[in-house]
């Protein structure tokens, strides 16, 4: 005796009884999870930064501060939407910078990275070198490059990517080298090269640490680059911050520093979202 087809109602009202949890999530779910949670990671830090700036607002009216002391968040916010066009050459000049100091510290770090993780002669030899780089105050070494190469991009760019050169380097050795021992003797095992086995095993292990050093070496070039353009420089929000504090152009100050705040979170947020996308895989993601 054949069996019975069910018929289309049947098997509709036998979905429908299935539980939430293995349902498939249509594309209109997906948006609107997507939507909440975004909601839900922004809406904190926008509560506390209008708090703060309540705050900030009531203060400066209760105690009479002076404007040449400290600005009222409504004259900040009134001069950088009233002059705005004035603001957007320094925006894009500063963020061109930084984010060309950050790759090319990140490139210059992640090459050093592969050479020293393979060989403990050359880490001792270079690694000394790099600390003491490092350890150098980067307002010390700006005069020289301004120097060195005049007051372009160019040295704003070089100091923007030493800054964020160290950070890099330090996690990409150590996320090299920390593999499992029997991955790594199990690829040995089938005679894989150094090559395959750093592209099989080292590079997709040091994802972690080289995406979180990024999150910090892309503030780091921030700071590089404002570093770099009040050093010498006609241009960039670093020069607006110089030339506004000696003429006690407060308001003008605190509105650039309030730019480059929002610079430094906005690449360091994009960078997350990298390190969220690439690292779909990982624990801690």
């Amino acid at each position: 005796m054949n069996p019975s087809i069910p018929k289309s109602g049947s098997v509709q009202a036998s979905q429908a009884k299935q539980p939430a949890a293995t349902r498939i999530k249509l594309p209109e779910d997906r948006f609107d999870s997507r939507l909440k949670r975004t909601g839900f990671n922004l809406l904190p830090p926008l509560l506390t930064f209008v708090l703060i700036f309540v705050l900030w607002e009531a203060l400066i009216w209760l105690l009479d501060i002076k404007l040449v002391i400290l600005p009222a968040p409504s004259g900040i916010f009134g001069e950088l939407f009233g002059e705005f066009s004035f603001y957007l050459p320094h925006i894009w000049l500063t963020f061109y910078e930084a984010v060309l100091g950050f790759m090319l510290g990140m490139a210059a770090a992640l090459l050093l990275g592969v050479l020293m993780s393979q060989s403990r002669l050359l880490e001792r030899a270079l690694l000394p070198v790099a600390v003491m780089a490092n350890v150098t105050p980067i307002v010390a070494i700006a005069p020289l490059f301004i120097i060195w190469f005049g007051f372009g991009a160019l040295p704003k760019v070089l100091i923007s990517a030493i800054c964020a050169f160290f950070p890099m380097l330090i996690n990409s050795i150590t996320g090299f080298r920390a593999i499992d021992d029997n991955n790594h003797e199990y690829l040995k095992s089938l005679h894989a090269s150094r090559f395959e086995i750093f592209l099989k095993l080292r590079l997709p292990n040091s994802l972690p640490f080289i995406l979180s050093a990024a999150r910090t070496c892309m503030s780091m070039s921030v700071i590089g680059a404002v570093v770099g353009e009040m050093s010498g420089a006609s241009k960039g929000l670093g020069n607006v911050i110089m030339v506004s504090s000696n003429y006690m152009q407060m308001e003008r100050t605190f509105a650039a520093i309030f730019l480059l705040a929002i610079m430094g979170i906005g690449l360091t947020s994009l960078v997350r979202l990298a390190e969220r996308k690439l690292l779909h895989w990982h624990s801690a993601e």
